[in-house]
């Protein structure tokens, strides 16, 4: 029997951002914006001892609905486990630490996933393996080990020697505690089914008696076309005046506080990550005055020049 203990990311991180959090920037400030969960991590509570079968269930819909939500959209999380669940005043469940998400234009032609990246004992077998997966059969794999945890007080795979860790997790060799119901002993047994093809789908594991019992499916309260993003600059600085001036045409691109940054050579930490001479030579530069008026002044100097000119608005220019 393992103690519960904080995991880490001990597998290659993967390129998603945490979706959980919201930044924004003014010119002269960043702002992050993120939703205050009272409840703290779900680890807190199962670190405390197993819970009873009937809040483990509760606990369990929820973060089933939550994944179907986020497949649905085609996003694949990597890396559920207690730690990044949370819960609110009402105790209820909310699913946060999206840094190694994966997205739709990650996947290669045969919609398989490749990077390694999640946390060891939450992990799929097929992704330790790495010959490619599905983000959605691994995401339900690590399902069934919080849902093991969250009923025993412990998880299922674990061993002092890593390789002998490695080698429980690919056959898929654990036993369930006796206090188990024989009802949740067959779901894990589906749920932690080391054949990605063979482990159940959200759609078959929603109709399953046991997850079925008090399960009542909610609908997101925001819908995606609801959503209405408005320049950041605006939204801190200009009056409704210069809001309803405001053309849809083309206009010069407002750089922000994380704009000037990637463009900073010092600062600009793509090459530990993109092989060199990748992007083509650039420079930017910065004005006060407005836009048109740096433009027709270029123009004028390259006329001279002999350069053939074609202007669109008061803000592109190409020679």
């Amino acid at each position: 029997m393992a103690e519960i203990n904080r995991s880490t990311n001990i597998l290659t991180a993967g390129t998603g951002t945490d979706s959980g959090d919201e930044v924004m920037a003014s010119k002269t400030k960043i702002y992050f914006v993120m939703e205050y969960v009272k409840g703290g991590e779900l680890f807190n509570k199962v670190q405390k001892g197993k819970l009873k079968e009937q809040e483990a269930r509760k606990y369990f819909q929820q973060l089933i609905s939550a994944v179907d939500f986020c497949h649905s959209r085609g996003v694949y999380h990597r890396d559920l486990k207690p730690e990044n669940l949370l819960l609110d005043v009402n105790e209820d469940l909310k699913v946060s630490g999206f840094g190694l998400n994966a997205l739709p234009e990650q996947f290669r032609q045969d919609d398989l996933l490749r990077t390694t990246s999640g946390t060891l004992a939450y992990v799929a077998p097929e992704v330790i393996v790495k010959k490619g997966y599905d983000g959605a059969k691994a995401d339900i794999w690590s399902c069934g080990i919080i849902l093991f945890v969250l009923m025993a007080g412990y998880l299922p795979f674990h061993d002092p020697n890593l390789m002998v860790m490695y080698g429980k997790i690919y056959r898929g060799e654990f036993k369930c505690p006796p206090w188990f119901s024989p009802t949740a002993v067959k779901l894990i047994s589906y749920l932690l089914n080391p054949n990605p093809k063979a482990r159940i789908p959200i759609p078959r594991l929603m109709e399953v008696p046991w997850f079925k019992k008090g399960f009542q499916r909610q609908s997101p309260a925001v819908q995606d076309d609801e959503i209405n993003l408005v320049d950041v600059d605006f939204a801190f600085e200009a009056s409704q005046d210069e809001l309803k001036s405001t053309s849809t045409e083309s206009k010069p691109m407002c750089l922000n506080a994380f704009d000037i940054i990637s463009h900073s050579s010092r600062l600009n930490l793509s090459g530990l990550f993109e092989k060199e001479n990748v992007k083509k030579a650039e420079s930017r530069f910065t004005f006060t005055k407005p836009a048109g008026s740096i433009i027709s002044k270029l123009e004028e100097i390259v006329r001279v020049l002999r350069f053939n000119v074609k202007k669109r608005g008061d803000s592109k220019m190409k020679m």
